[in-house]
């Protein structure tokens, strides 16, 4: 498998070509445009809108479950009044249910080859 080819990492080889050519100065400015992709890679990212609704549906779900009782993704889809409002497809119920499956604020059960999901214990 091939390593991915990056801006940083061309930035790189070009800092390995400069070096073996003496050319100093000019390496010293790739460094600096590293750096600058290293900064930026780190900066902070707000959550999107789609972002923040998903959280209120996720609330929303998880204030309808009630502890013990199991839930399929077609049940949250029918049942949760947010969720029936905003005319959500059973992929995107399914999706959020994965999130909170992931987050551990649900556990999951197969039965007959469909997700139960209960709230966590």
């Amino acid at each position: 498998m091939s390593e991915r080819i990056t801006v940083k990492s061309q930035f790189e080889s070009i800092k390995e070509i400069l070096l073996d050519g003496g050319h100093m100065d000019l390496a010293d400015f790739v460094d600096s445009r590293i750096a600058l992709l290293e900064k930026h890679a780190k900066a902070p990212r707000k959550p999107t809108a789609k972002q923040v609704e998903n959280e209120g549906f996720k609330a929303d779900i998880l204030a309808y479950m009630e502890a013990g009782v199991g839930y399929k993704a077609e049940d949250i889809l029918k049942s949760v009044p947010s969720i029936v409002a905003a005319g959500m497809s059973i992929n995107r119920v399914s999706a959020l249910m994965t999130q909170l499956k992931d987050a551990g604020a649900v556990s999951v059960a197969v039965e007959k080859r469909k997700n139960v999901y209960s709230l966590a214990e």
